[in-house]
């Protein structure tokens, strides 16, 4: 569904008078049923982050130093209960249609360079003296300055290059895009689609992208249900059960099948399981802030790309880039990694998914709201939370990625000053899957390119500060070999 056709709505004159004032429903041409239906399609876009993050986090590969692993079952109820509330306080006070969850880049930063220094209690302190910095620097306006800061097309370059990302996160979730023996990556298996699951994901795709077509409303939601039902049906009768080593056509992450146990009760045991200073009598204070820098900066210009590519998608974006409510976004985002170190489930941020439903017609904080409360449901009906399988939730990632590319039209390609930042912005994010790197080589390489091309008065002072910063971040680990 097009920002266009979604915004020229009429909006519904019934809305409840509660709803209207806490949200704004019809100053953002919105109506409560569309809102519900966006804050459902996010979720089940995200809802596949209770099957991954205790996979990251308490995985086999995921000891400590001390030799010690997470519980996953902890792991799950920890993080639908921190990505329900936090979802929920960030569409009451910024009233966005973003949701919160465990971010992938930072726990797998976490579970595959910190905890082989510290352990996880003390790596889950970090992340929350993390939170900590980014919510000083979002209270203060600091953040809100650095915003202000990066030129409209590096902005634009960011909407469009986390449009890329999230289309190549589910090319590659979906077994569409798969990796290859001589080459990094390759169609399917052998350069054929071959499995059954990716053919599910096709189907998907297609559906959603003809109802969308014909302008159906709740097209991408429709879809995913669609395509789980199928899913169900194959899986029912082929038994493909899942992927692995001698099984490589079979499901991604979860295989689609009704659960035996609806209800579960949650444990919550790893809430509090935190040691704040630890890594830095552990480590010594030159290493552990090294590793509290490299949080920050993944944490902070993530978020901010997050944030600035949904807005743009979701029409709620000024001509600069800035949105409603911003700082108090900005600080409920810092928030999201402290209380994601309170209950050891990584830090929590804005999730570039949220697209889905702001593709549906979301607007407002109440989708956040209907997002956030069936995360804490999930909480105790886990089962059924990850029915949907990945392919099927990737088809959805796919078609909002290939909505969010109409901003790559604000960029004047012709100024070469401008074009090579901001398509190297682009291309970094899904090639290194990572959305803070695009950003760091996109501020690095503009204020590099100005300043040796007689532009350097255009370049923020800001702008400056932020791209050493990247400098140290990308030489973090020579750096941090230097120092000791």
């Amino acid at each position: 569904m097009s920002n266009q056709t979604a915004s020229t709505r009429t909006p519904n004159p019934s809305t409840p008078g509660l709803l209207e004032r806490l949200f704004q429903l019809s100053d953002r041409r919105s109506t409560v049923s569309r809102e519900i239906r966006g804050g459902v399609v996010t979720f089940i876009t995200i809802s596949y982050i209770l099957v991954l993050n205790p996979i990251i986090l308490a995985g086999s590969s995921s000891p400590d130093v001390e030799g010690n692993f997470l519980d996953a079952v902890q792991v799950a109820s920890a993080t639908a209960l921190a990505s329900g509330l936090l979802t929920i306080l960030f569409g009451l006070v910024a009233n966005l249609p973003f949701a919160l969850s465990a971010g992938l880049g930072i726990n797998s930063f976490l579970a595959v360079s910190m905890v082989h220094q510290v352990t996880w209690p003390e790596a889950m302190g970090l992340v929350f003296l993390n939170g900590v910095i980014i919510v000083i620097l979002g209270a203060t306006g600091a953040r809100t300055a650095i915003f202000h800061a990066v030129p409209a097309a590096l902005k634009s370059a960011i909407t469009v290059g986390i449009g890329m990302f999230i289309a190549f996160v589910g090319l590659v979730n979906s077994g569409f895009v798969t990796r290859a023996e001589g080459t990094p990556v390759q169609l399917g298996f052998g350069g054929s689609i071959t499995t059954v699951p990716t053919v599910i994901f096709v189907v998907t795709l297609l559906l959603m992208a003809i109802l969308l077509v014909r302008k159906v409303p709740g097209a991408i939601l429709i879809g995913m249900v669609v395509g789980t039902v199928i899913a169900l049906v194959v899986e029912a009768i082929w038994h493909i059960g899942a992927a692995g080593a001698e099984n490589p056509g079979g499901w991604g992450l979860t295989v689609p099948t009704l659960p035996k146990t609806i209800v579960s009760v949650p444990d919550l045991g790893l809430i509090g399981e935190f040691d704040l200073f630890g890594s830095f009598a552990r480590i010594g204070p030159v290493a552990a802030l090294m590793l509290l820098l490299t949080l920050v900066f993944m944490n902070f210009f993530d978020a901010m790309g997050a944030m600035t590519g949904l807005a743009r998608n979701a029409g709620l974006a000024n001509e600069d880039g800035t949105f409603p409510r911003i700082r108090q976004a900005f600080i409920i985002e810092g928030l999201g990694a402290v209380v994601g170190g309170a209950t050891s489930t990584s830090s929590n941020t804005i999730y570039v998914d949220s697209a889905s439903g702001i593709g549906e017609g979301a607007r407002t904080g109440l989708a956040s709201v209907v997002t956030g409360l069936l995360f804490v449901i999930a909480m105790f009906f886990t089962p059924l939370a990850v029915v949907v399988p990945m392919e099927v939730g990737s088809a959805a990632l796919v078609v909002v990625g290939a909505m969010m590319m109409a901003g790559v039209s604000d960029i004047e390609w012709h100024d070469i000053a401008v074009a090579i930042p901001t398509f190297l912005t682009i291309i970094t994010m899904p090639l290194t899957y990572s959305i803070a790197n695009g950003i760091g080589v996109g501020f690095v390489s503009w204020v590099i390119i100005h300043a040796f091309s007689g532009r350097a008065r255009q370049v923020h002072w800001l702008l400056w500060v932020v791209a050493a910063g990247f400098i140290i971040f990308f030489a973090r680990t020579p750096l941090e070999s230097l120092l000791g």
